[in-house]
């Protein structure tokens, strides 16, 4: 029993061992106390994390790629980390993605292994104040051709995804989020890097049809 609610819907009884009674009560508290839209809005919070992965994709697989090779240029190596001036963090950063990729028997790692393994908040990183001189201005601003605004508020944007991507990728809830904004955010970032990018994503970009299937609030 969760917190003493009375349910005449009845929870499946694994509810308890495989998702766990503290998980589940959160969105049982979400939907008043009815035990029957909770599960609707568990079952949904799923399906709407899926939908949100190929969106997610497409921002940090472009972004990754985008500056990769700005700064691969700019240093004229492909493992341009090694000459470029990385903070301590990002330093660690790449040789853990190093040490992963050795772990998975990937013993001479390509600088494409490297790109690919980095994940998305290095990349993210690499657009902070710290980097203005070093990357920014001489290099990364072009993986922006259609954006026009300060460099601070484009990371705020993107770092603000890193959180919601790792939300997704972590299997917690979303449910609670302005996700029309996400994703409208989302698309504004891609806009930025290349418009057909975006367009190409709208051809089979599920969020939109999902969130109209958000289930209500209250009891029936």
């Amino acid at each position: 029993m969760l917190k003493g609610y009375v349910m005449t819907f009845q929870l499946p009884e694994w509810v308890a061992q495989l998702l766990s009674v503290p998980r589940f009560q959160a969105y049982l508290d979400a939907a008043d106390g009815d035990p029957e839209r909770a599960w609707e809005l568990y079952r949904w919070n799923v399906e709407i994390s899926e939908a949100f992965y190929g969106p997610l994709h497409c921002v940090e697989v472009g972004l990754r790629n985008a500056e990769h090779h700005l700064l691969m240029v700019r240093y004229r190596q492909g493992d341009w980390w090694n000459v470029a001036p990385l903070k301590k963090r990002d330093v660690r950063r790449v040789e853990k993605a190093y040490a992963d990729l050795n772990r998975k028997g990937t013993t001479n790692p390509t600088p494409d292994d490297v790109v690919a393994e980095l994940g998305f908040g290095f990349w993210v990183s690499l657009l902070n104040r710290t980097y203005d001189r070093y990357f920014w201005v001489p290099a990364l601003h072009k993986a922006f051709p259609h954006y026009h605004g300060p460099r601070r508020s484009l990371h705020d944007a993107l770092q603000s995804m890193v959180l919601f991507r790792n939300r997704v990728m972590h299997h917690e809830p979303i449910h609670h989020r302005d996700l029309a904004a996400d994703h409208r955010k989302i698309y504004r970032v891609l806009n930025y890097m290349e418009p057909a990018f975006a367009s190409w994503l709208r051809g089979f970009d599920r969020v939109p049809n999902v969130l109209t299937r958000r289930p209500k609030k209250g009891r029936r």
